[in-house]
């Protein structure tokens, strides 16, 4: 890297808004070295602030010769104290002592009188010397591993390690204290890493005289970054990014919409010229969310929750900086909870103590429409609007980007479907005469059924169309209905969570009983325990159930591909 190179990516740095094209990955030995540095610097990190040394090399090693000290110990236990020498000393005499262990109902006591035997420790199993000569002896059983030393010497050497371990244990965690020096290392060196891929991803011209790079930076910065090459003396040139280019992608959202930028990017950021899918990603997430928990109780248990991590009452690193995103989760199902009649298990439209007027605005499980459970025909209703609004969304993102005349077939599946659901929603909410909602439904049909069969793809063979057109209804009916069916799991997770949470609650008022005195104790326990880990369980659920209908059934249907880059500016770190 030449000096003015050099000085040029720190200056980039400093800004901290432009996005040099390069290389997320090693691309040569230098920079696999100094990724290697730096995961090993983040994994020392990592250890430190979570107490775990299984990578230090000396504690490690000390862990494994106190195992192995232990199991020498347990080996030399049965034959207590001897004299090593004087063991060792026999050969001098032509004589060998060999140690025997065998099972008790394996041991022959003729062997005593036909040996120079004698019986050491018959505790599990019997162990026992014998002497002979070196060469030429033999004996009915195999010998046994000989023991090295007394168990005194391995119980001093056992003890040993143990303060060994300890003092290294100490050592360790004492490097807390070096965290912000060790984390101010980590910086330094993922910018020098990141400042060696962006030189190593430049081009050269005029014979490898002129470095030329490449980068990208947001609009409403294009002042500030023209006064600041203006100052460099260097020479640039500026224009619009293009969808060829592939430029990096920063997202624009409301506070709310902010939360959840991080879900998005799960998947995969939008490309240029793409809908950004957070806003919408956002308000649909919350409520899959809190009808997969479907209880206003634990709503109310997730609120406090993120209230305590945004206050710093608690610390979890795995939440930290998600308190804000885990109270709005919780309010959402505070209020889901409210209207699906839930809270802590107990069924509130059927509770005495609740005001009728609160009941009103319930949807409980237990009413039916057209016989199926309320809850059900709700989770298929929203499954509709969602899928609706992502072929809206789809029919609208294809137009814009490549024309009417290329999107007729997704015009007509959305004609077809969303205007189908529209006709018959209006008619039956306005009652309209059965005929004229048949004859609308027809009518969309055959305007649709044009745009999906025969102009489909204008300038193609009608044959083709139609028969490329039959394919395509072949994928959309039978992908579909899998699609929609998939909206029950936001029933059936919240009548899951809530029978389970009654069942907690009955467990616990039979052992309650009638007249309860030391009862209460037993009470509170199974409660505590019993809903604490409903929640657990039912947060789980809850989180990923969302990612999949967000992620495959209205990704899928609303033609997002989230094969965009993410803006990652080359700054200090």
């Amino acid at each position: 890297m030449t000096d003015e190179v050099d000085a040029f990516l720190t200056s980039i740095q400093e800004i901290g808004l432009v996005d040099i094209t390069r290389s997320s990955k090693a691309v040569d030995d230098k920079s696999s070295a100094m990724y290697a540095e730096a995961e090993a610097l983040y994994r020392q990190i990592e250890d430190i602030e979570a107490e775990k040394f299984a990578r230090d090399p000396e504690y490690v090693q000390l862990l494994a010769s106190r195992t192995e000290a232990i199991k020498e110990y347990d080996e030399r236990l049965p034959w207590g104290k001897f004299d090593k020498k004087a063991i060792d000393g026999l050969s001098d005499l032509g004589l060998k002592m060999r140690f025997y262990c065998v099972p008790a109902k394996q041991y022959n006591p003729m062997w005593e009188e036909l040996y120079p035997l004698h019986v050491i420790d018959t505790m599990a199993e019997i162990s026992f010397v014998t002497v002979g000569p070196i060469d030429g002896y033999s004996f009915p059983v195999n010998e046994c591993k000989a023991p090295q030393g007394t168990a005194e010497e391995a119980d001093t050497l056992i003890k040993s390690l143990n303060a060994s371990i300890s003092a290294k244990e100490a050592a360790l965690l004492a490097e807390k204290e070096n965290l912000p020096a060790l984390r101010q290392e980590y910086a330094k060196k993922l910018e020098a890493l990141d400042k060696y891929l962006a030189d190593a991803g430049k081009a050269t011209a005029a014979e490898d005289k002129i470095s030329v790079i490449e980068g990208f930076a947001p609009t409403e910065q294009e002042t500030e970054l023209v006064g600041k090459f203006d100052s460099m003396g260097i020479l640039y040139m500026k224009e619009d990014a293009k969808e060829e280019d592939n430029p990096p992608i920063k997202l624009r959202n409301n506070k709310l919409s902010k939360l959840f930028e991080s879900i998005t990017g799960m998947y995969g950021m939008p490309i240029y010229g793409e809908f950004d899918p957070t806003p919408i990603l956002s308000i649909f997430f919350m409520l899959f969310f809190a009808m997969c928990m479907g209880d206003a109780g634990y709503g109310i248990v997730l609120l406090v929750f993120g209230i305590a991590l945004n206050k710093k009452w608690i610390d979890f690193e795995m939440f930290r900086g998600l308190g804000t995103l885990i109270s709005i989760l919780g309010g959402a199902t505070f209020v889901v909870g409210m209207i699906l009649g839930t809270a802590f298990g107990v069924n509130l439209y059927e509770a005495a103590w609740v005001p009728d007027a609160m009941k009103s605005f319930m949807i409980s499980d237990s009413i039916k429409i057209m016989g199926y459970s309320a809850q059900m025909v709700l989770a298929i209703g929203i499954g509709v609007f969602h899928i609706c609004l992502a072929m809206i969304v789809k029919t609208a993102l294809y137009t814009y980007r490549n024309g009417f005349r290329a999107s007729v077939s997704t015009w007509g599946w959305t004609l077809l479907i969303v205007g189908g659901v529209i006709a018959v929603g209006l008619g039956m909410l306005l009652k309209m005469d059965p005929a004229a909602i048949k004859w609308i439904v027809i009518g969309i049909a055959v305007i649709s059924c044009l745009g999906i069969f025969v102009f489909n793809t204008p300038g193609r063979n009608p044959l083709i169309n139609i028969g490329a057109g039959l394919w395509d209804a072949y994928q959309v009916a039978t992908g579909l209905l899998g699609d929609l069916l998939s909206y029950i799991r936001l029933y059936a997770l919240g009548l899951a969570g809530g029978l389970l949470g009654g069942s907690f609650n009955t467990l616990g008022n039979m052992v309650l009983g009638d007249h309860p005195t030391w009862h209460w104790v037993p009470f509170v326990i199974i409660l505590l325990l019993g809903h604490v880990l409903n929640v657990l369980m039912s947060s789980l659920g809850a989180f990923v159930h969302p990612l999949r209908l967000t992620f495959v059934e209205y990704f899928k249907n609303s033609g997002y591909t989230g094969e965009g880059r993410y803006y990652n500016p080359l700054s200090k770190k």
